[in-house]
């Protein structure tokens, strides 16, 4: 199991040179927890998903991880107790998919260490879990973006860290290889009690998959809580300007959003 730990964000700003694109956020990441942020583009969820992982230093407030000021703790010691798959990762030209995954493990390994055995079985564990062991061989650049994108989880999920931050971690994959992802990220919260933070699009998956929903707009978030809360017609108009229904997903029993485009809007009120 895990050990449990704190991450906070406490009045946070965050942007790029002039530019503000987070203003004065605070956030309590729930450990053991699925939490997946969502929002209209460019409303600062992978801003945010940056500082969290200590690669943009706030303007203003602060990150911490258990206690201590983020951007003052040493790397390896981040790296070991938090994971993150950013939006675009880029892999070394020629790097075949084997050695990829390995680099996962370079957290764990100390000034003169030798590889373990250990890191062979989280490597070889992460390959089984997100189907790429036939890839091991492969040169990452050959392969689809569904494939690079399995490769990368597997990856973070070598690293073996008791938080993971994923950016969109269903980019490239059709909806049964999302489906497939999600359902392992639920498994490794369940089984290991791995805390998860991820950024979503789909409105429906976040609702099916999160423990916590986090709802941002314009750098700030609007509502937080159990999807069945923070999914209303109100909520979701002023996140996304886009007006919907919501009802229960004859699966999860989860809110499903139903949006409602011009052309199928029956109510006089539907924005043109």
């Amino acid at each position: 199991m895990t050990t449990v730990h704190t991450l906070l964000a406490e009045d946070v700003t965050l942007g790029y040179g002039e530019r503000t694109v987070v203003d004065g956020l605070d956030l309590s990441v729930q450990d053991g927890r699925i939490t997946v942020i969502v929002g209209a583009n460019a409303c600062g969820k992978s801003t945010l998903l940056r500082a969290l992982a200590r690669l943009l230093p706030p303007s203003r407030g602060r990150v911490l991880l258990d206690g201590k000021e983020l951007h003052r703790l040493p790397t390896k010691e981040v790296a070991r107790t938090l994971g993150l798959l950013p939006q675009a990762p880029i892999a070394p030209e020629g790097i075949v998919v084997a050695d990829l995954i390995a680099r996962g493990r370079s957290p764990h390994q100390r000034l003169l260490s030798r590889w373990s055995p250990a890191d062979d079985l989280a490597v070889a564990e992460a390959m089984d879990l997100t189907g790429t062991t036939h890839l091991a061989g492969r040169a990452v650049d050959e392969l689809s973006g569904g494939q690079r994108q399995r490769v990368w989880i597997a990856m973070a999920l070598a690293q073996r860290t008791d938080i993971l931050l994923l950016d969109e971690p269903t980019t490239f994959l059709d909806i049964c290889h999302q489906v497939e992802v999600l359902d392992l990220l639920t498994d490794l919260n369940r089984e290991r009690g791995t805390t998860i933070v991820m950024v979503l699009h789909d409105l429906n998956l976040a609702a099916r998959y999160a423990d916590r929903l986090v709802a941002m707009a314009g750098g700030r978030i609007l509502a937080t809580g159990d999807p069945g809360e923070v999914l209303s017609p109100a909520v979701i108009e002023a996140v996304f300007g886009m007006p919907s229904e919501v009802v229960p997903d004859p699966v999860s029993g989860r809110p499903m959003v139903l949006p409602i485009g011009r052309h199928h809007c029956a109510r006089p009120a539907c924005p043109a």
